[in-house]
């Protein structure tokens, strides 16, 4: 279910709307293959169709949603070898990121991490999926833009889109996918400013997330097919 978040008085609808589709892509609340109708959304967050359409073509363009040959749009699956692909960026890029933005985190960023991992260890002991991934990216998020006029930020969360989805599968192995506190163990690496602690634990925490999640979805498809 589409959790939407209040509206900015800033905001235009078009802008709203955008933020709250990408938002809920980023965070598994679509699943690969889901179809997403202009009537359906526009319906579901009270707002006419107009800014739903406009929102649509923006996340086709960010590669978050794809457009088939009858005009009709859904969310995007992965084979294997592009969701190694988009691993291996995210491992490159989110490491290189932590490391530079740990300088610029002082007690009051530490004090919001601190508070984002509480929530996502809440969370998995609730077996809340939707919340663990929200707490999950936001803490990321929240360590990478400390680092002031950061570009690497938009770059990371384009792969966020197009990994979010595949979150979903996690419901039915949640408990083993995180059985180590990663976010604890890079809090601990900046409380000490150790830099190749930070890179590991990001590391550690998308191989056990994102990494083990895709991986073990493939392997579930294989056996099916071996099977069938």
């Amino acid at each position: 279910m589409l959790v939407a978040r209040g509206r900015e008085a800033s905001e235009s609808a078009k802008q709203w709307v955008y933020r709250v589709l990408r938002r809920g892509i980023m965070t598994g609340q679509f699943e690969p293959g889901d179809p997403v109708t202009i009537n359906g959304l526009a319906e579901a967050l009270g707002v006419s169709a107009m800014p739903v359409r406009e929102a649509l073509h923006r996340l086709v363009a960010d590669g978050a949603l794809e457009l088939l040959d009858n005009r009709r749009v859904r969310v995007p699956d992965l084979d294997r070898q592009s969701f190694e692909e988009v691993l291996e960026a995210r491992l490159a890029l989110e490491t290189r990121a932590a490391e530079r933005a740990m300088p610029f985190v002082d007690e009051a960023r530490l004090s919001r991490l601190r508070a984002l991992d509480r929530l996502a260890d809440e969370a998995l002991a609730a077996a809340d999926f939707g919340r663990l991934v929200e707490a999950n990216f936001d803490f990321h998020r929240c360590l990478y833009e400390a680092r002031p006029g950061t570009v690497m930020l938009p770059l990371i969360e384009s792969l966020w889109l197009r990994l979010g989805p595949f979150m979903r599968r996690a419901g039915e192995t949640l408990s083993e996918t995180y059985q180590v506190d990663r976010h604890a163990e890079a809090l601990a690496a900046i409380v000490n400013r150790d830099a190749a602690a930070l890179k590991a634990a990001i590391a550690a925490d998308i191989r056990d997330g994102a990494g083990h999640l895709g991986r073990g979805h493939f392997e579930r498809v294989a056996a099916l097919g071996r099977n069938a």
